[in-house]
């Protein structure tokens, strides 16, 4: 009776398409975006390549698949949106969701910044950075707090802390910052409504 070696076409963890997606986020954030090829992701899932170009095509269609799934998991734990009902809410759990899962985040902090070297990506890093500020807006006019002008900056010094957190691992200085921030979004006299615009006790 002859044995032969059989790769089972099936992801060691998880189920499918997200095990894939997953895979992609992993080798990019230890490798970079330049190391990312089906055959990588396909090693690191425990699969062969074929099924990897079976569920995604193109790389295009891998790396945009692993930016969705990036975004949605992050907004998904974050407290960003439209349902805060107070600033002690706002970004609250940014520094525990950046510690529970840096390769997610990594990831993203990858892509936007090899877009600046393949213009082919830019607008990948446009999208997800417009995912980002809706849902800073939506949570700051949750808030009573008006003006694109004003989110932008918000998000700016959230994707700033975020950075340094993934690269320092200053989760305490996050959390730090997200107070101050909080503080200084209660003191401010931009609210629409003055009444929602909760102090910190």
């Amino acid at each position: 009776m002859n044995h032969m070696t059989v790769v089972e076409d099936r992801p060691r963890y998880g189920h499918g398409r997200e095990a894939l997606l997953r895979a992609v986020i992993t080798v990019v954030s230890e490798g970079g975006l330049r190391n990312l090829t089906y055959r990588s992701v396909a090693a690191q899932a425990g699969v062969t390549h074929g099924l990897v170009r079976h569920h995604f095509g193109s790389r295009d269609a891998l790396i945009e698949a692993a930016l969705d799934y990036a975004l949605e998991q992050s907004l998904s734990e974050s407290s960003l949106g439209p349902s805060l009902t107070s600033l002690e809410e706002f970004a609250a759990s940014l520094a525990a969701l950046i510690d529970l899962d840096p390769d997610l985040q990594a990831f993203q902090f990858e892509l936007v910044l090899e877009s600046r070297r393949n213009p082919e990506l830019l607008p990948y890093a446009q999208r997800l950075y417009e995912g980002y500020r809706s849902a800073t807006q939506a949570a700051l006019i949750a808030l009573g707090f008006q003006g694109e002008s004003l989110s932008w900056l918000v998000f700016a010094a959230l994707d700033g802390l975020a950075f340094q957190q993934v690269v320092f691992g200053t989760a305490h200085q996050t959390t730090q910052g997200i107070h101050q921030l909080q503080l200084l979004l209660a003191s401010s006299t931009e609210p629409a409504n003055s009444n929602q615009a909760m102090s910190l006790t």
